[in-house]
């Protein structure tokens, strides 16, 4: 009995290991991050950027990460209450890791941590005229907050001095996430807007 516990302790133990292991904090392989996503928490220290017509209230379909290693990111996001698809293609700065995306201002971005197969937490550094605003966001492979990535995410926000009850739950806040790859089947007559870094394609949705 006491070597079945003493088996039983150790896998415990290696499994537990084995899932801290899997947590990346620096040196992404940033291949692995291609696929889709869902937007799940926002939280910000400027609530404005992320309430429910901010400029960040937008929802992340999916990331592809090109052998240069720019990337492709495609969002929705409601706007004059029609659900519109936000293409990003921000080039890696000096800084390895480390994005510049021109949307409402300047954007600094990368990744804070990341367990690929399951989440991503990206920082955000936005530079709106004289104003500057951090702005944490959860990434999930599905909708699911379990209370460890909560914690996780949580524990990143009181790095960059962003209080908890700054933090939004946005899985299911809003029509846009149902429009994901439905864009086929809805009609798209408005023509495409062009902006440095960006791409809009606005779609109706009912």
């Amino acid at each position: 009995m006491k070597l079945l516990l003493l088996c039983l302790g150790l896998t415990l133990l290696c499994a537990h290991g084995q899932e801290k292991h899997d947590v990346v904090t620096s040196n992404f392989d940033m291949a692995k991050i291609s696929g889709e996503w869902y937007t799940v928490l926002l939280a910000a220290d400027s609530m404005e950027k992320i309430e429910e017509n901010g400029s960040f209230r937008s929802f992340i379909e999916y990331i592809w990460v090109f052998d240069n290693s720019s990337l492709l990111l495609k969002y929705n996001k409601k706007i004059n209450g029609e659900c519109t698809a936000l293409f990003f293609v921000p080039d890696e700065k000096e800084e390895k890791g480390v994005y510049d995306v021109p949307y409402d201002g300047q954007n600094s971005i990368q990744i804070a941590e990341a367990v690929y197969d399951e989440y991503l937490i990206l920082y955000v550094l936005n530079f709106d005229h004289e104003k500057t605003t951090n702005i944490i966001v959860l990434n999930a492979r599905n909708l699911d907050v379990t209370p460890r990535l909560r914690k996780a995410f949580e524990k990143n926000c009181e790095k960059y001095g962003i209080p908890t009850e700054n933090i939004v739950d946005v899985s299911n806040a809003d029509p846009c996430i149902q429009t994901r790859g439905n864009h086929g089947s809805q009609s798209s007559s408005t023509c495409c807007k062009k902006e440095p870094g960006v791409l809009k394609l606005r779609l109706s949705w009912h």
